[in-house]
């Protein structure tokens, strides 16, 4: 290869010599991968508007409330005690994002990612539906400011400042639930001043995204790109091209003998089609987002000439190099036990996750004391948060028969749902048999008649009574 042609690799495609902004005009994508992603797209969308409205029993399917450190997942609540289960959901997101890149490359990126399913399937919908296909709207760009430029213009714009208000909306509702934008919404901005200009602020942040922004969050911003040429290796499967059946690429003339030349007749149609305007047949790129433009025209062009589809297709550089095709290999099975591990002790957190949490502590700054000359006496706190939707019978015992409990504001009989109570209460323990406790309690919480947890705490004694 001519070392000319391995500029793409000291610069952007979307950057120009002088760093000015290279503006993608990709050609209108069409094939049967992109019917697939077409399909996968508007059922991402549909369950995107439609999850706030969803419910299970009775409350939202998402809700990330972190105004009121509040999250409910699937029907259920999770709260600020329950970090340690939403830091583990998160790390299995990741992972599995990660581990899905290193056997099929960047095919979230492509298929998934709510930038590309926005850009890709909605607002260069648009685009294409107004402008025209990339040739048409290039030279709307390049014409003068005449009637029919300044419609379009207005138009599509105005068209993607509504989509940016709907999906600002609906983001906010994910983050207050339904019932509470709705409030707010019909409340007015006055009554709602930092809900209002949160809404216009996220407005305009996604419509600067895909209005301007566009394919540069990805080749700029997100760093999952530059993270994928760490996850890859020779075995991964990504859009690759077919250097040995492609190469010596060249244009095909009739009545020319027979060439030694590959398959690739040089029609630079899948660089025309990239959303990121790069050439796949220079290589894995870390601009490539596996979006499977490309194999749909180069599929399309290969039928025309009476050639093999597949000059372009999912495989690996094994695959192209050893002429084989294989997704399931030790190593695929390996991260998929990795993941349903930490799948199953996802699970099992979840399902052990018990509907009241309790935390007991001494009260800061309290001594022991005596009762007369019978009884020592420690006062504790004790927090009981009901992280359900549901109310719950809630009792407070000691393991130590010769103890007793004194409740000053008498006894708990309940916790509504999502409540949060803080009791009050004494340990009294007779002197003549407070020794024998080592200095420790065992203080046990009944839910619903049923022993939740026995939490132990310490009983400090007067020093004359330690032997």
């Amino acid at each position: 290869m001519d070392l000319s042609q391995e500029n793409f690799r000291g610069q952007l495609a979307t950057v120009g010599e002088k760093g000015k902004r290279n503006w993608i005009y990709p050609k209108k994508p069409k094939g049967i991968f992109h019917n697939y992603r077409r399909v996968v797209a508007w059922l991402l969308l549909a369950l995107f508007f439609s999850g706030p409205f969803i419910t299970i029993g009775g409350h939202p399917l998402l809700l990330f409330n972190i105004f009121d450190r509040k999250f409910v997942i699937l029907g259920s609540v999770f709260w600020p005690q329950d970090t340690h289960l939403l830091i583990f959901l998160l790390l299995i997101f990741v992972v599995f994002v990660l581990l899905f890149t290193v056997v099929f490359g960047r095919v979230w990126c492509g298929w998934a990612c709510p930038q590309t399913v926005f850009m890709e399937m909605v607002f260069r919908k648009i685009e294409y539906w107004i402008e025209g296909d990339a040739n048409q709207q290039r030279k709307l760009k390049a014409a003068p400011w005449t009637f029919n430029k300044i419609w379009k213009k207005t138009l599509k714009q105005v068209i993607f400042l509504l989509i940016a208000l709907w999906v600002s909306h609906t983001f906010m509702a994910y983050l207050l639930g339904i019932e509470e934008m709705t409030a707010v919404i019909s409340s007015g901005p006055q009554a709602n001043w930092s809900g209002f200009v949160g809404l216009i602020v996220f407005t305009g942040i996604f419509y600067f995204v895909f209005a301007y922004f566009r394919e540069q969050a990805c080749t700029l911003v997100c760093p999952y790109g530059r993270l994928q040429g760490v996850f890859l290796d020779r075995k991964s499967i990504v859009v690759i091209y077919d250097w040995l059946r492609g190469e010596p690429r060249g244009k095909m003339r009739k009545k020319e003998p027979v060439p030694e030349k590959g398959d690739c007749i040089d029609c630079s149609l899948c660089v025309q089609v990239c959303p990121t305007g790069i050439d796949i047949r220079n290589g894995t790129q870390m601009e490539c987002v596996n979006c499977t433009a490309c194999i749909d025209a180069c599929d399309e062009v290969m039928t025309k000439i009476n050639k093999p589809k597949g000059l372009i297709r999912f495989d690996s550089v094994e695959g192209v190099e050893n002429k084989t095709k294989k997704l399931i290999n030790a190593r695929v099975l390996a991260y998929s036990a990795v993941l349903v591990i930490l799948l199953c002790s996802m699970g099992f957190l979840l399902l052990s996750r018990s509907p009241v949490e309790a935390s007991l502590t001494r009260t800061p700054g309290a001594i022991y004391q005596m009762k007369g000359d019978s009884l020592v006496s420690n006062m504790y706190q004790i927090e009981l948060i009901n992280k359900s939707f549901d109310s719950h019978l809630i009792a407070i015992e000691l393991e130590e028969e010769q103890a007793q409990l004194f409740m000053p504001a008498g006894e708990i009989d309940s916790l509504n749902s999502q409540d949060k109570k803080t009791i009050y209460f004494f340990i009294e323990v007779p002197k003549n048999i407070a020794y024998q406790m080592n200095e420790k309690a065992h203080v046990k919480v009944l839910l619903d008649n049923t022993e939740m947890e026995v939490i132990k705490t310490s009983f400090p004694i007067p020093p004359s009574l330690k032997k």
